[in-house]
């Protein structure tokens, strides 16, 4: 009864590599398509000066619908799916050094810890240039009064510009007004968001998940415990870490060159509340994403196991 309860991991060396990666990209585009309008939403509020443009997550919502409609919602989608790239760094990274760990430590803990904050550096060297293209691209419209570059609104035939029109007018501000630097701005807070990050959701969310199966009936599918832990390791680590994103955001979007005068001028001006500001929008933002990824990473783990390996394993 015991051995039923305990959830089994799927390691690297499972994997059948081809299917691993061919349904890891589909499923890191679902997952970024579905959530991408609460990212747009916590960036400006984040941004905000207290509540100078949105009262809250909902708020924002309806307001960007009703002025900028849903494509206001998608503001710098099309650049931001170049992170699909970081995102199959992230899952390989992950996997490798997790491996690698386990020669040392079969402690899941270590592992998952170790893994995810090496994962996230990888990804985050990656993802930062386009962070900073993307953030730009989403505080137009509403909310481009409150960052240094803005769009160009009419092109010759006086139409707006197309999207990667848009980007590249976007490119081309940063790199007139930083250099090839610009376009690592806020690097350093980025790792001090996400290395944690990514460091606190592993192992609570093993955590988590091997706690829920002390509580359910054995018959339980893993699955839906896994599901349960995902967003519980979520709403965790984005608590943890919301202080180190709104700074990030800030020094990021405002064009900033110190972590520390940015945390402490939103100190005084906005208080230590200031710290907690778009968290329920990085919450709510999380819970789905962690929910998709980890039912959909699960998924593709069970999909992906070598063809020996599968009437071994029982779900």
């Amino acid at each position: 009864m015991q051995q039923k309860r305990n959830i089994q991991i799927i390691e690297w060396e499972d994997l059948d590599k081809k299917k691993f990666y061919s349904f890891g990209l589909f499923m890191t585009m679902t997952i970024r398509a579905t959530v991408y309008p609460a990212t747009l939403i916590r960036t400006r509020l984040q941004v905000q000066k207290g509540k100078s443009l949105y009262g809250g997550t909902f708020d924002a919502f309806f307001k960007i619908l009703r002025v900028e409609g849903v494509r206001g919602l998608y503001r710098g989608f099309m650049v931001n799916t170049f992170t699909l790239i970081s995102g199959q760094a992230y899952i390989t990274t992950y996997e490798l050094v997790r491996k690698y760990v386990s020669q040392y430590s079969e402690d899941n803990t270590v592992k998952s810890l170790v893994a995810g904050g090496s994962a996230s550096l990888v990804a985050q060297s990656i993802t930062v240039p386009i962070d900073v293209i993307s953030q730009q691209l989403m505080m137009q419209g509403q909310g481009q009064h409150l960052t240094r570059f803005r769009l160009d609104s009419n092109t010759e035939t006086g139409k707006p510009k197309k999207v990667f029109g848009q980007t590249r007018n976007i490119i081309a501000q940063i790199f007139a007004a930083d250099g090839f630097r610009g376009f690592y701005r806020g690097y350093v807070a980025s790792l001090l968001t996400y290395i944690p990050n990514s460091a606190v959701w592993w192992p609570f969310y093993h955590f988590y998940a091997e706690q829920l199966s002390k509580l359910a009936p054995s018959d339980c599918p893993h699955l839906i415990l896994q599901a349960m832990a995902g967003p519980l390791a979520a709403a965790t680590a984005s608590t943890v870490t919301n202080p180190m994103d709104v700074v990030r955001a800030r020094v990021q979007v405002e064009g900033r060159n110190s972590i520390i005068e940015t945390f402490r001028e939103l100190i005084k001006e906005e208080g230590f509340w200031g710290l907690t500001k778009g968290l329920s929008a990085r919450i709510i933002s999380s819970t789905p994403t962690a929910i998709v990824m980890v039912v959909g990473y699960e998924t593709l783990k069970k999909l992906s196991l070598r063809p020996e390996l599968v009437d071994s394993r029982h779900w």
